[in-house]
Parts: C-alpha cells; sequence; structure tokens
C-alpha cells in the first residue's frame, strides 16, 4: 500500500508532542523526537484498527460489499 501521511512535531518542555494531520485522534508525545516519532507510528496504527472495529460493528448483519481500496500518494 503506497500512503502517505504527514505528521506534525512540536517541541515542549517536556519533549516532543505529536500528530497525523489526516487522522484525527492519532496523537502522541515523547521525550525524544526519536521517541515521539515511534509513538505516532504505533497511534496511527491504533486509530485505524479502532476506526475499522467501529466500522465493522455499525455494518454487523448489513448487506453490503467490502472490497480492497489501494491508495497512491499523488
Amino acid at each position: 500500500m503506497d500512503i502517505q501521511f504527514t505528521a506534525v512535531f512540536q517541541k515542549v518542555p517536556e519533549g516532543y508532542i505529536a500528530f497525523v494531520e489526516e487522522l484525527p485522534g492519532a496523537n502522541t508525545q515523547g521525550a525524544t523526537l526519536d521517541e515521539a516519532r515511534e509513538n505516532l507510528q504505533e497511534a496511527i496504527s491504533l486509530v485505524l484498527e479502532a476506526n475499522r472495529v467501529l466500522a465493522e460493528e455499525s455494518i454487523e448483519g448489513r448487506d453490503v460489499i467490502r472490497e480492497p481500496l489501494r491508495i497512491r500518494a499523488a
């Protein structure tokens, strides 16, 4: 899959805070920039999985079509 997000990092007294512009809820912090980057990867995975679970629950028992969707960065 070829998808690209924009990570935003802000230096704060405690280290760094980070979020993904395109993915509300994907935010984290870290004592160092590297730690914030690693934590943001995990936050992205957790948000995507949580959204998947919520979507599956909302369509449970309904007649739907599910198929893979590939996104290519522009």
